[in-house]
């Protein structure tokens, strides 16, 4: 299966630098069909891209510019908002400008049609693949799997720990692991991101009884407050007032129950701050799985995500 990634990932391999540093090389792309990227400079008033291609300047016709343009099933704000961001893009023909300047045809359309057929149509539910993310809201994220075409990671998906937003846990741009989940109504990509954080157990090795380390206050309920320690994984302490949603804190490691699958914790102190999303740790052992089980074997409540 050919693989075609998110768009950003070609610009500075030695292999694009060479075909856009001379008409030779563009022509030489033209020629075997080979992708090239670029940075979007301008999104004119016909809603055209002008792309630069280094040796000169390449321009993306708007109806070559997104699956569905055409058609009328995507808006021009997928076009507008690709500007001073890379596309990738296959070169169709060269043409002058009033200037007598050469400038280079440029199909982005092709090289999504490529990435449909050959790719995205190909995957499987439990196929892990790479993914860059590129918007985030309040239900999920947006992310591109190959040449600019988006699949939703819904929120709940994102890690075991829940979150308010999916920028507690990504920054725009990030590139991530992801797990082909099924498709919705129109065939988009759905995809989970838990899976690949790690089991509960692989997380609780981490730590042992009698540390104090850092966590996030996730929830804090009339039970007690849960302490994310990783994405995948949190513990209980007691109930205080003065703990509030989203507090970074430290905590004390009381005990870790694989049975009960419970780490309980004493808040030794808590206090607001704005630091940014730690990098992720994936525990990712091949390029697809079938089943997944988060919860310890001794643990009677199974807890697993299977994927059909």
């Amino acid at each position: 299966m050919v693989h075609f990634p998110p768009e950003g990932q070609l610009l500075m391999t030695a292999e694009n630098r060479r075909l856009l540093a001379s008409q030779g090389g563009l022509r030489e792309a033209q020629a075997s069909g080979a992708v090239v990227e670029g940075r979007v400079l301008l999104c004119d008033n016909e809603h055209n891209l002008h792309v630069d291609l280094g040796c000169m300047q390449g321009i993306v016709p708007r109806v070559e510019g997104a699956l569905g343009i055409a058609e009328g099933d995507v808006r021009d704000i997928a076009l507008i908002s690709r500007v001073n961001k890379p596309v990738m893009a296959r070169v169709t023909g060269f043409d002058t400008n009033e200037n007598g300047d050469t400038f280079a045809w440029l199909s982005r359309v092709s090289v999504q049609k490529s990435c449909m057929e050959e790719y995205i149509n190909r995957l499987l539910p439990g196929d892990i693949i790479d993914a860059r993310v590129n918007h985030m809201e309040n239900f999920g994220v947006f992310a591109d799997v190959g040449v600019g075409i988006s699949a939703l990671l819904p929120i709940d998906a994102i890690s075991v720990s829940r979150i308010p937003h999916p920028s507690a846990r990504f920054v725009s741009g990030q590139m991530i692991h992801a797990v082909v989940k099924g498709r919705d109504d129109q065939g988009r990509l759905l995809l989970s991101h838990k899976e690949l954080l790690g089991t509960w157990e692989q997380n609780a090795a981490l730590y042992s009884p009698g540390e104090t380390v850092p966590g996030i206050v996730r929830s804090v309920e009339k039970y007690g407050v849960f302490v994310e320690l990783t994405p995948n994984l949190a513990g209980l302490a007691e109930y205080s007032e003065e703990v509030q949603d989203g507090d970074h804190a430290c905590v004390y490691i009381k005990s870790i129950l694989p049975e009960r699958m419970k780490i309980k914790l004493i808040i030794v102190d808590s206090f607001s701050a704005n630091y940014p999303p730690q990098p992720l740790r994936y525990f990712v052992g091949g390029s697809h799985i079938d089943r997944w089980v988060y919860s310890p074997e001794s643990c009677e409540r199974v807890t697993e995500t299977v994927f059909e």
